[in-house]
């Protein structure tokens, strides 16, 4: 994938008995995604990476979206990007190396600000994030006055910095609800993903203000997408996420976070599945659900695929590439993620798209 960089674009590491017992246990995981002549090459990144982490004290925060060797085999921590930024918060470790885009590991930096934070790629960005600035958040504000401001975790620290309460996309109903009531508004601007928004106005009668960002590998999905699976696949479960357009949504058995999705599968145990996300969810959540048989419809982030198990290892190795954020813009995005953390958040991360949803607008940039 020279796209995203070459993973063995440097000497590979020699594969040796002393790496094969330290690392068969973790084999046993994915075999059934990499076959046997990749592990070799895997095998011994991950064997350097978990002793490095043990002697620097360091922790991985793996994405949901990482690849098998990653998510399975080095990450301490996994998940979607409200239980990594719940990781982040309580954790002891004096690095975090954050195995996902640059925004998660900003929020980390934030949550953390005392430790060493590391992205192993600066260039993993994400397509939502640099979609609005926080400029144009208090150019909402002027426009919208008196209407809080809900932003999705997927974002900058500036961005954050200027808003009133964070959400993610497993408690954004919520979240804009408990904002609207606290500050007696009906309306609520919901950045910076447009179809989360849509998605959301659809569980509510807040009005719903958001921007035109979204997720470059989510919108590639459409509802003939979702028909073609089913008629190629009879009987099978969709799921999808909800920053796929509503009419993605609107074909679906469930939506959800990844996270919601994950448990949906684990709880349900379905015949037959499908992951309407990044390409390696699927292959992390069939880890764990051996039975299921997974549809692997394919859209890939390149920003998640920047990260590699040769470029973890250089960032333990030389402690780069540290994220520092100006510490005034650290103190005011922590309260709007702490806000979101503090909320007694119960309802289950679906959304219901059988109500047309309601935006009051979309901003769109210039």
């Amino acid at each position: 994938m020279p796209a995203f960089g070459n993973e063995f674009e440097t000497p590979a590491l020699p594969y040796t008995d002393a790496v094969k017992a330290k690392t068969d246990h973790l084999y046993a995981r994915v075999a059934k995604f990499i076959p046997e002549f990749e592990w070799r090459l895997h095998a011994p990144y991950i064997a350097a990476i978990n002793d490095l982490k043990k002697e620097k004290n360091a922790v991985i925060l793996a994405h949901n979206y990482m690849t098998p060797e990653i998510f399975n085999c080095v990450g301490d921590f996994a998940g979607d990007s409200l239980q990594l930024a719940k990781e982040a918060a309580k954790t002891d470790a004096d690095i975090i190396v954050q195995a996902g885009v640059h925004f998660m590991a900003e929020t980390s930096k934030i949550l953390c600000p005392d430790k060493t934070v590391l992205i192993p790629d600066p260039k993993a960005g994400c397509s939502l994030a640099s979609s609005i600035t926080g400029a144009d958040v208090r150019l909402l504000k002027q426009k919208y006055p008196g209407a809080p401001v809900v932003t999705y975790v997927n974002t900058t620290a500036d961005v954050k910095a200027e808003t009133d309460i964070c959400c993610t996309s497993s408690n954004a109903v919520e979240v804009v609800e408990h904002a609207a009531k606290e500050f007696n508004s009906d309306t609520v601007i919901l950045i910076p993903d447009q179809y989360l928004a849509k998605n959301v106005a659809a569980m509510t009668d807040v009005k719903i203000v958001t921007w035109a960002g979204s997720c470059e590998v989510h919108e590639r999905f459409t509802a003939d997408d979702i028909r073609e699976l089913r008629a190629g696949n009879p009987g099978v479960i969709v799921l999808a996420h909800p920053e796929c357009p509503p009419d993605v949504l609107a074909e679906a058995d469930f939506a959800g976070s990844t996270s919601g999705m994950s448990n949906f599968v684990r709880e349900k145990q379905p015949d037959n599945v499908v992951l309407i996300t990044e390409c390696s969810m699927s292959d992390n959540v069939a880890v764990e659900n051996p039975d299921v048989n997974f549809v692997r419809p394919c859209n890939l982030c390149p920003h998640m695929k920047r990260i590699s198990l040769p470029k973890i290892l250089a960032s333990l190795q030389t402690l780069e590439h540290k994220v520092e954020i100006d510490p005034d813009v650290i103190e005011r995005a922590r309260k709007p993620i702490d806000r979101m953390l503090a909320l007694p958040l119960t309802r289950q991360s679906m959304y219901d798209h059988r109500r047309a949803p309601e935006v009051a607008a979309v901003e769109t940039r210039g």
